[in-house]
């Protein structure tokens, strides 16, 4: 029957493609089978068999990424959305658990944060070679999750991208990235469906980072939120944090950035600009340990107040809102 099926160049059953492939990368030849994953799935999609095309797509990123291959594993995702793509697929729960279900076999494990003194040359070395592995990590899972973040939003999920993928981005990024961006990391969450585990993200970061980054790391979250105009999320982060803070009997961090924060929150729930403007001045030397928090704060008078932005969109704040109204970052 193969061979019959072979003579006349018909194409067999996925499962039985899925079968040999899975083989040829429990036998080694990860490379060989990658070849092979995209030459079906081509000659599948080709003859308009889109769902077999996914299938044995959808199979190669798993083995791969399970057998430690990130970059032929997340080769195989990108090509999978590209035939969602291709094939039209909605975005529902079914394809984004198929989605989810990749995402989460990309590896997770942790740069070395202790080295001994044994032996520098060979810890640096160690050190180094986990960096840049991480460093793929990241951008792999990041170029299949952007990916699928962009077939979302034009296959059904809102217009910047399905919510439950961005909180899978921001959660990667946190977790592996050798050189953390939490205003990246924020930026995602802002875009997805759970503040509670952003509040999490959060109180664990200012439980590890440098001293001066926790307020900074607050404040960024709270202004990301007001300057979509959304101060009910903003208020709900920070009771949150304020929440875990306290179930781990810590404080939130004392400053005069903190403070701006709070007095800010409680400006917005009425008509104030002549007082926002006041708090701005007030706040001023704290408001400019980031550059981006000022255009924040100019786009926030613009969505509370309807007061023109001083500012053009060629700058930091340009390129957050241009991320924000769509899928990139």
């Amino acid at each position: 029957m193969a061979a019959a099926r072979t003579k006349r160049g018909a194409l067999p059953p996925a499962q039985e493609v899925v079968e040999k492939l899975e083989k040829i990368v429990k036998d080694g030849n990860n490379y060989g089978a990658l070849q092979m994953y995209k030459s079906y799935s081509v000659r599948y999609a080709a003859a308009d068999r889109h769902t077999e095309a996914l299938q044995i797509l959808e199979s190669g990123a798993l083995v791969q990424l399970n057998s430690g291959q990130v970059t032929c594993g997340a080769e195989l995702a990108w090509l999978f959305v590209e035939t969602l793509i291709k094939g039209k697929f909605p975005y529902n729960e079914e394809t984004l658990g198929r989605v989810g279900k990749i995402y989460q076999a990309f590896p997770k494990l942790s740069v070395p944060q202790q080295l001994g003194m044994e032996d520098d040359d060979v810890d640096m070395e160690k050190l180094q070679e986990a960096m840049v592995a991480a460093k793929v990590r990241v951008e792999s899972c990041s170029s299949f999750l952007k990916h699928a973040l962009k077939w979302s939003s034009e296959f059904g999920a809102p217009k910047g991208g399905s919510p439950q993928m961005h909180v899978m981005l921001a959660e990667y990024i946190y977790s592996e990235s050798p050189e953390l961006d939490m205003t990246k990391v924020s930026g995602h969450f802002i875009r997805g469906n759970d503040r509670e585990k952003f509040a999490f993200t959060l109180v664990n970061f200012m439980g590890k980072c440098y001293p001066g980054e926790d307020d900074l790391a607050i404040a960024r979250a709270i202004l990301m939120y007001l300057s979509q105009g959304n101060l009910r999320d903003a208020n709900y982060i920070m009771d949150e944090i304020k929440k875990q803070l306290e179930s781990k009997k810590l404080d939130l961090p004392h400053s005069n950035l903190t403070n701006f924060v709070e007095y800010l929150l409680q400006t917005l729930e009425r008509d104030a600009f002549p007082l926002f403007r006041i708090l701005r001045q007030k706040y001023e030397s704290s408001i400019d340990r980031d550059p981006l928090f000022s255009e924040l704060l100019d786009e926030i008078a613009f969505k509370f107040y309807n007061v023109r932005r001083k500012s053009g969109l060629d700058s930091m704040f340009g390129d957050f809102f241009k991320m924000m109204g769509g899928v990139q970052m």
